[in-house]
């Protein structure tokens, strides 16, 4: 996200360093570059496959990123905020990161003997001593305070924030930021000591810089960027990195919005219990935009949510293909607007008023008919909010609302019903197909970056040109205020049939199981 307002940048990418890279690339008998090449296309296909954009896509092996974190390491020398010394703890490669005595529990491995796993993930630790670089962190319990206690929206949703001053109270010791370099060869040498290798998550996170021009021309970007995370990586990116930043002198970003995670009917996906779901197999079965609406429209950034084919199959249904779809047909339909046009909005049937309690014996909208102008015209600044603050399930579950209230306005004046061969019925039947065409614009527009190609098609037929999709200039019902509305009188676009098909009832199927994690 750029400093100007009109300037934005969405950056994705892969992490590539680190002991687990190293030990599966042995494992599939490769390299560790020829297995970050692979792997690396197979997320960004991914995000191409899902319709996620992004400015760039950014490789930590890639040169430019290496030169940034060698100059952040100098940086962090040069400020004091390193020195060396003797490390030793429980070790859990695939987190790839220290962890105390309190966030373990006692397991037994494959052949049957005890170990010690982590209580989060259940993957397992090993003891390691090491001579490493250490980060003075506990140096920065106070400036860390202080910049969460001024910036009370730094993190979001609210629970993670209270989660991150929660840890601020406990003991923070200093870091380990390097690993023998006999022991981790992939990775970055630190800069004039050839034995060390840099931490993985320091040269990782160091990529939020890379992308905006660092240690050159960041500054035109920097702190102006909100960081999109997992929760499981919260204490990463809410305390090691504003910390590591604060010690080179830089701000913290401006946001972090972390998001929870997705079980599957109440349980943890696991390969080992084989409930992993393949969303490339999921966009197949319910199309890339009705899954893409569901994820959206039930994840609940603060907690886990539970997924099951039923509930993605109940939702779209209800919500896509019979309270969208069915209006915008039910409204195109040439037995109800046999001219094909956006008709004309008659004041004189829908007067505006200043209190729709008072607006009886004035025209032929009831006062439910006001309620649903208010709530869409209310609309737009509402969903704007919910995205801006990472509760995009609000902003749809908002829009849903307004769309079975469209559906109740139509319903209960029955237009089929009115003859069109009465001046005054012909009015009144103009405003209601004009007010409901209204309705399903803003819906579509509003819409956009969830299900991009199910607006496209509703824009469409609406005849919404490219240049009037925007979100900023985005108004409803111009004619209620006496305003010319663009639209009357205009053709509509060319029919495309069902907006959204029915999705059938899930078979039962045995999950797929995927060794990648999305």
């Amino acid at each position: 996200r750029g400093s100007l307002p009109t300037a934005l940048s969405a950056v994705s990418g892969t992490d590539e360093h680190g002991l687990k890279i190293q030990q599966a690339a042995a494992a599939a008998g490769t390299s560790p570059p020829e297995l970050c090449q692979r792997v690396s296309g197979l997320f960004r296909q991914a995000l191409t496959q899902a319709a996620v954009s992004f400015t760039d896509f950014i490789r930590t092996s890639e040169p430019h990123h290496q030169r940034a974190v060698r100059h952040f390491w100098g940086a962090l020398q040069d400020g004091g905020a390193l020195y060396k010394g003797r490390y030793e703890g429980w070790y859990c490669t695939p987190e790839e990161c220290f962890l105390p005595e309190s966030q373990l529990a006692e397991r037994r491995d494959a052949q049957g003997r005890p170990c010690k796993v982590s209580l989060e993930t259940g993957h397992q630790v090993h003891w390691t001593k090491e001579e490493n670089y250490m980060f003075r962190l506990s140096a920065f319990r106070d400036p860390l305070r202080d910049w969460l206690r001024d910036n009370p929206r730094a993190i979001a949703p609210d629970p993670f924030y209270q989660r991150v001053l929660r840890w601020l109270e406990e003991d923070l010791p200093d870091l380990s930021v390097s690993r023998e370099r006999s022991r981790l060869q992939w990775g970055i040498p630190v800069p004039s000591d050839p034995t060390q290798t840099i931490y993985v998550w320091v040269d990782a996170l160091v990529n939020y810089l890379s992308v905006v021009g660092y240690p050159e021309t960041h500054g035109e970007w920097w702190p102006a960027a909100h960081h999109v995370v997992g929760k499981d990586i919260l204490k990463f990116h809410a305390i090691y990195w504003p910390a590591l930043l604060m010690a080179v002198g830089l701000a913290p970003p401006e946001r972090i919005f972390v998001h929870s995670h997705w079980t599957v009917r109440g349980q943890k996906m696991s390969k080992s219990l084989g409930n992993v779901i393949d969303p490339a197999a999921c966009t197949g079965q319910y199309t890339l935009d009705g899954f893409r609406y569901f994820l959206l429209r039930q994840g609940v950034p603060e907690r886990d949510c539970d997924y099951y084919d039923e509930k993605v199959v109940k939702l779209v249904n209800s919500e896509l293909a019979d309270a969208l779809g069915g209006l915008l047909n039910r409204s195109t339909a040439l037995s109800i607007n046999p001219s094909n046009t956006y008709p004309c909005f008659s004041e004189s049937c829908f007067p505006k008023v200043l209190d729709y309690r008072e607006a009886k014996g004035l025209g032929r909208a009831s006062a439910e008919d006001y309620e649903l102008v208010a709530s869409v015209a209310s609309l737009p600044l509402q969903v704007a909010s919910y995205f801006e603050g990472f509760q995009i399930y609000k902003a749809l579950e908002r829009i849903a609302l307004c769309v079975r209230q469209t559906n109740g306005f139509f319903q209960r004046h029955k237009p089929w019903k009115l003859d069109r061969r009465d001046p005054a019925e012909q009015l009144w039947l103009d405003t209601i197909i004009h007010v409901t065409l209204e309705c399903l614009r803003v819906y579509g527009t509003l819409l956009q970056p969830v299900i991009p190609h199910t607006a496209d098609r509703l824009l469409s037929r609406l005849a919404v040109g490219p240049e009037e999709r925007g979100l900023s200039n985005l108004t409803f019902l111009p004619r209620y205020d006496g305003q010319p509305c663009p639209f009357e009188g205009r053709e509509l676009g060319p029919d495309t049939g069902v907006l959204f098909h029915r999705l059938e009832k899930p078979r039962q199927r045995q999950h797929q199981i995927v060794t990648k994690k999305l």
